[in-house]
């Protein structure tokens, strides 16, 4: 199944500690259907030094969160919606289900 989200996209998060916040997609990972929202699902991390003038310890970075738990942010009406596909003249687009404007 193809996913619905791109990378570049603004998404709002539907479940979780982060509901309701919104953030643009760093990064997609189609095999196990997850998304990296910026900013957001933060997870710590122990890091290592792996030269000898690097320090190591505790950071935070964002965490994969799964697809089916993020909504696309509809850039005409400010909401989250459905993404439908559309065919005119040949070419195949996403548009917003409440709307009907191009993602």
């Amino acid at each position: 199944m193809a996913m619905k989200v791109k990378k570049g996209d603004t998404v709002l998060i539907l479940s979780g500690k982060d509901r309701g916040k919104q953030g643009k997609v760093m990064g997609t990972v189609p095999k196990e259907s997850k998304v990296v929202v910026e900013g957001l699902n933060m997870a710590t991390c122990h890091v290592k030094p792996r030269r000898q003038d690097e320090t190591g310890g505790i950071i935070s970075r964002e965490a994969a969160i799964a697809v089916c738990k993020v909504q696309v942010v509809c850039p005409k009406c400010g909401k989250g919606t459905r993404v439908a596909q559309k065919i005119e003249d040949g070419k195949k687009f996403r548009v917003c289900k409440h709307c009907g404007a191009a993602l």
